[in-house]
């Protein structure tokens, strides 16, 4: 039996649903530097599917556990498992929602980590490092030439 807890934004998600989070290397750019942090953000089923099949990623552990573990009404709160230093990633509340949903969905893909058990058989890698708050800027030169036939009518 479902367990009645009122998600503000998703009343069709119970307190004992299913969602796997995970603790990624993620990496800030400030004043010219490049530093590390470790962050804890849900992971959909199609990305647990994904990354069980042995796909490089940042994900050091990911914990399945329960909806109401970890959103107190709609806040987050970091389970024992992941170090406290640990920070949440941006519209973590809406991103971990929508990702219990996606279990919902696929039942399938809860049987890759049972419920209340950690999984760090990841194929971890940072070589392709995943900055944050970088932000790409536009510029002329980026314009690609087009042949001066082009727009015309021919």
């Amino acid at each position: 039996m479902t367990t009645v807890t009122s998600y503000s934004n998703a009343p069709d998600l119970a307190a004992d649903d299913y969602i796997v989070i995970g603790l990624a290397t993620c990496f800030v750019k400030e004043d010219g530097e490049v530093y590390q942090v470790e962050v804890i953000e849900p992971i959909p089923s199609a990305s647990l599917e994904t990354l069980a099949k042995g796909i490089p990623t940042s994900f050091k552990l990911a914990l399945a556990t329960t909806l109401g573990s970890v959103l107190d009404e709609d806040k987050p709160e970091i389970p024992p498992e992941f170090p406290q230093t640990a920070q949440f990633s941006d519209d973590f509340v809406e991103r971990a929602i929508a990702a219990a949903r996606t279990y919902k969905r696929r039942e399938t893909a809860k049987s890759l980590i049972p419920l209340g058990t950690t999984y760090t058989d990841f194929k971890y890698s940072t070589e392709r490092k995943r900055v944050l708050n970088v932000s790409r800027v536009v510029t002329k030169e980026d314009n690609v030439k087009q042949h001066p036939n082009t727009h015309k009518v021919l």
